[in-house]
C-alpha cells in the first residue's frame, strides 16, 4: 500500500455523522498513518498466514488423514475464544490507566502475548496441543485488536477515518504474500514459520509504539461482569449499531467462505495441473485488487462525505464474485473471480472500519463496542472453514459454497442500509 496518502479535502460538517458526542480530533500526520498501517501489516502477516499456510501444514504433518476437519475444528474453537475475548478487552481496555496509555498498554502486551502464542503453537505435535495452544494466541490477539481499533475513534477525526481505514485493510493481503513468500523462498518448517510472523509482528509494533503516545490515566475501580453484560446489551439495542455489526458479520463471513478452501477447489474440484502456482497467481490478484480497492475507495468516501454507498457496491462485488464462481466453475473464471473478491473486500473494510466507527453508541465504552464489531471481523475466518466443511461434501459442494458467498453478501448489503444515522 502507499506510505503516504493526501489529505482529504474538507467535508462539510453536516456530510458525516459525529462521533458519539465528541468533539472533532485533531488531524494524524502521514508518519501516524504509515506507522498504523505498518503495524496491521505485522497484525494480518501474523494472524492470516497461520490460517492460510502454517496450521494447515502442521495439521497435514499430525493428522494427515483427517486434516480437513481438524483444521476446521481447531479454528472454531478458537473463534469461540476471540468471541468471548474481543469485547471483554476491549471493555477492559476502555477502564485501563497507566501512564504509558490505555491504547498502547493493551497493543503492547497484546502484540508479545500473541507473539509468544504463535512460538508455542508450532512447537506443538499433537491435535490438541495445536487447538489449546491457537486458542490461547488469540486471547493476544483480541487484547492487540482492542487497542488499535480504538486508537481510531480516539484519535482520527472523522474526515480522515477512511484513508486511516485503508490503512488497515490495505496492508491484509500483502502481509498474507510477504509471509507465505518468506515460508516458501527459505523452504521454511510450520515451527520456524511461526517464529518468523511472531518476530516480524513484533518489529511491526514497536516503531508506532515508540513514536505516539496517547492519554495516560489514573487508576479506576475494576470493571464488573454485571456492569459489561449490561453495557453490552445497551449497545447492541442501539438499532444502527446493530445492523452495522449484522452487515459486517455476514460480509466478513462471506469473504472467508469464499477463500477459505481455494486450495482444496483448485486440487479436488477443478483439478488443475499446478495447484501451488494456481492459488499464488488468485492470491496475487486479490491482493492487488484489494490494495487499489481499499486506497481508494477510503479516500473517495472521505472526500464525499458519503459511508453506505462504498460499503454496498463493495459487499456487491464479493457477492457477484461468488455467484460467478458457483455458475463458471473454471480457472479462468477462479482468477477473475479473485480479483473481483479482492477489490470488493479491501474498498468494503476500508469504508466499513469507518463507517462502524460513526455509530459506537458511547464515547466511554469506545473499545468495549469496537471489540463487539470485531467479532465480524475475527470470528468468521475462524468458523468459515468449519461450516464450509460441511457444504463442500454435501451434494452440491463447491457451487452451493459459492453461493452462500454470494447470498451472504447481499444480505449484508441489505442490513448496512438499515444504518439511518450515516450517509
Amino acid at each position: 500500500m502507499p506510505t503516504e496518502f493526501h489529505p482529504p479535502a474538507p467535508v462539510p460538517a453536516a456530510a458525516i455523522a459525529t462521533d458519539a458526542g465528541h468533539a472533532q480530533a485533531e488531524p494524524v500526520s502521514r508518519g501516524w498513518i504509515t506507522l498504523f498501517g505498518l503495524v496491521w501489516f505485522g497484525y494480518w502477516m501474523a494472524s492470516l498466514v497461520p490460517l492460510q499456510l502454517l496450521l494447515p501444514q502442521q495439521l497435514e504433518v499430525i493428522d494427515p488423514v483427517s486434516k480437513v476437519h481438524s483444521f476446521a475444528v481447531v479454528n472454531a474453537l478458537a473463534g469461540v475464544v476471540s468471541l468471548l475475548a474481543l469485547p471483554v478487552c476491549g471493555a477492559l481496555c476502555d477502564r485501563s490507566r497507566s501512564r504509558f496509555g490505555r491504547r498502547r498498554l493493551w497493543l503492547a502486551g497484546g502484540a508479545l502475548f500473541f507473539a509468544a502464542g504463535l512460538a508455542v503453537t508450532g512447537e506443538q505435535t499433537t491435535v490438541v496441543g495445536v487447538t489449546l495452544a491457537w486458542s490461547a494466541s488469540m486471547l493476544g490477539l483480541s487484547a492487540a485488536t482492542a487497542g488499535l481499533t480504538a486508537m481510531i475513534a480516539d484519535r482520527v477525526p472523522v474526515d480522515q477515518r477512511g484513508v486511516v481505514s485503508s490503512a488497515i485493510y490495505g496492508p491484509q493481503a500483502l502481509g498474507v504474500v510477504v509471509g507465505i513468500a518468506l515460508v516458501s523462498a527459505f523452504a521454511l518448517s510450520p515451527a520456524s514459520g511461526y517464529l518468523v510472523v511472531a518476530a516480524l509482528l513484533v518489529v511491526c509494533t514497536v516503531p508506532f509504539l515508540v513514536r505516539f503516545r496517547d492519554t495516560s490515566y489514573d487508576s479506576e475501580p475494576a470493571l464488573r461482569l454485571r456492569t459489561l453484560l449490561a453495557s453490552m446489551g445497551r449497545s447492541l439495542r442501539n438499532r444502527d449499531f446493530a445492523w452495522a455489526f449484522g452487515g459486517r458479520l455476514l460480509v466478513n463471513l462471506a469473504n472467508s467462505l469464499g477463500v477459505c478452501y481455494t486450495l482444496y477447489f483448485l486440487t479436488d474440484d477443478l483439478k488443475v495441473s499446478d495447484p501451488a502456482g494456481s492459488l499464488l497467481a488468485c492470491t496475487a490478484l486479490y491482493l492487488v485488487a484489494g490494495v487499489l480497492a481499499s486506497s481508494v475507495a477510503g479516500v473517495l468516501s472521505d472526500r464525499l462525505g458519503r459511508r453506505r454507498i462504498f460499503v454496498a457496491l463493495a459487499a456487491l462485488l464479493q457477492a457477484a464474485a461468488g455467484f460467478l464462481l458457483a455458475s463458471f466453475p473454471d480457472l479462468g473464471v477462479t482468477l477473475v473471480a479473485s480479483a473481483v473478491m479482492g477489490a470488493g473486500f479491501g474498498a468494503y473494510m476500508a469504508v466499513d472500519q469507518a463507517l462502524i466507527t460513526q455509530v459506537l453508541p458511547d464515547a466511554e465504552s469506545r473499545a468495549q463496542d469496537l471489540g463487539i464489531m470485531n467479532i465480524g471481523t475475527v470470528v468468521p475466518p475462524a468458523l468459515a472453514p468449519l461450516i464450509a466443511s460441511f457444504v463442500i461434501t454435501s451434494d452440491r459442494g463447491y457451487p452451493l459454497l459459492f453461493s452462500c458467498v454470494g447470498v451472504a453478501a447481499t444480505v449484508g448489503v441489505v442490513l448496512v442500509y438499515r444504518v439511518r444515522s450515516v450517509r
